[in-house]
């Protein structure tokens, strides 16, 4: 790997320690056992959905603005560290939650979601100026296997801590936790230097005396592009969906599992090894993508979830939950690196981080709706079991439009 492609792996080495931590593992122990203890199960599992769908939504609305404004020189990397300050400093104030304060903890859980996603428009859209198209369904799926494996560091450390905490002198559990969030800041903070020194913004459109007016202007205009290039907007529809059932289950897991009787311990040591299975996966869908095509893949990754959605279902014991769980780290990182560097290859590399705050709108207001279903069903039913089952009709819509997708050969 070159130089700039190197540092910009190292940026989901970095990020990725948030998504183990505060989205997926940690914080929603955290949250479900500390921060909302006097809320039922079902009632505290729905508002993590709603919250989660406010986060999604709030980036969802800026995500095609500030994408737009960003294709101007030297713009992109300047929205990435805004958003990557954002998400570092909301990580670490998840430190000051004292139990039973629901409300704050998913009001700055929501700022560091927005940073962290706001962050990852723009790092996504540096895929085209790292590497070529060629190179680009390999760079991609590294990017999501190292990813894994730089997570697991800190996440360790975590547990270790909140297993042990009296060997650094913490007082319980819950301090534990709270210093682990200080923790992934740190780290994330950290190994996202190389990135900002050695990335390089090589793709660009002509500046601008008024870029913000330009940038809208040219907002306008690129919606019409989109439906007229009915390749990419076909892409972008069946990502709408599939993508949707894929973040919602990472949102949602544990949260999950804690409320089909997982106990906490077995749901982080599961989680951790499914970072470690998810690494040599991700590097498989990115090899495997040169042999067959991308779409392919994504049709194993989406085939794989609709299982494994109709099987978390019937869940009864830790058992279960380590064969869901395995499943899930055999094409989590497989099918979003895929879904990045395919429609890498249909968009025009100079307006990369325009069309890549398309594919984040589609993606988060996707994501506004799978949390909202979990939650709906799981409230209205009284049962984690139906919610949690409803997104498989999101991954079935997502595989058969997928179907329509023409791949760009290179």
């Amino acid at each position: 790997m070159t130089k700039q492609e190197r540092s910009w792996v190292l940026y989901d080495w970095a990020n990725s320690a948030f998504s183990i931590a505060i989205t997926t593992a940690i914080f929603p122990l955290f949250f479900k056992s500390y921060a909302a203890a006097d809320l039922p199960n079902n009632i505290s599992t729905a508002y993590w959905g709603y919250w989660n769908s406010l986060a999604t939504f709030i980036i969802a609305i800026l995500a095609p603005i500030l994408g737009t404004i960003a294709d101007y020189k030297n713009r992109k990397k300047r929205f990435l560290i805004f958003f990557w300050i954002m998400g570092i400093l909301g990580t670490g104030m998840l430190s000051l939650i004292n139990e039973g304060q629901w409300v704050m903890a998913l009001s700055i859980y929501v700022i560091s979601l927005v940073g962290f996603s706001g962050a990852n428009i723009f790092y996504d859209a540096f895929l085209v100026d790292v590497t070529t198209d060629e190179r680009m369904d390999w760079v991609s799926s590294s990017g999501f296997g190292w990813g894994y494996l730089g997570s697991t560091i800190p996440f360790i450390i975590s547990i270790v801590f909140i297993l042990n905490p009296s060997i650094i002198g913490l007082s319980g559990d819950v301090a534990a936790q709270k210093f682990s969030f200080i923790i992934t800041a740190v780290w994330w903070g950290v190994f996202t230097i190389p990135l900002i020194l050695n990335v390089k913004q090589k793709n660009f459109i002509p500046p601008s005396k008024t870029p913000i007016k330009d940038g809208f202007q040219r907002l306008a205009k690129t919606i019409g592009n989109i439906k007229e290039n009915k390749n990419t907007f076909i892409f972008l529809i069946a990502y709408f969906f599939y993508i949707d059932g894929v973040g919602t289950i990472i949102k949602m897991a544990t949260s999950y599992g804690a409320d089909v009787g997982i106990a906490s311990d077995d749901l982080l040591i599961i989680l951790l090894v499914t970072q470690f299975v998810a690494f040599p996966f991700a590097l498989i869908y990115g090899k495997l993508a040169k042999k067959v095509s991308a779409k392919f893949m994504l049709f194993i990754g989406i085939l794989i979830y609709i299982i494994l959605t109709t099987y978390a279902y019937f869940i009864n014991s830790t058992l279960d939950y380590w064969i869901l769980a395995m499943l899930v780290a055999s094409s989590q990182g497989g099918i979003q690196a895929l879904s990045r560097s395919l429609y890498g290859k249909l968009i025009p590399k100079e307006k990369s981080a325009e069309f890549y705050g398309f594919y984040n709108i589609f993606g988060k207001f996707a994501a506004v709706m799978g949390p909202f279903l979990v939650g709906f069903f799981s409230q209205v039913s009284g049962s984690s079991r139906t919610g949690i089952f409803s997104i498989v009709v999101l991954f079935i819509i997502g595989g058969i439009v997928l179907t329509q997708v023409k791949e760009r050969k290179v």
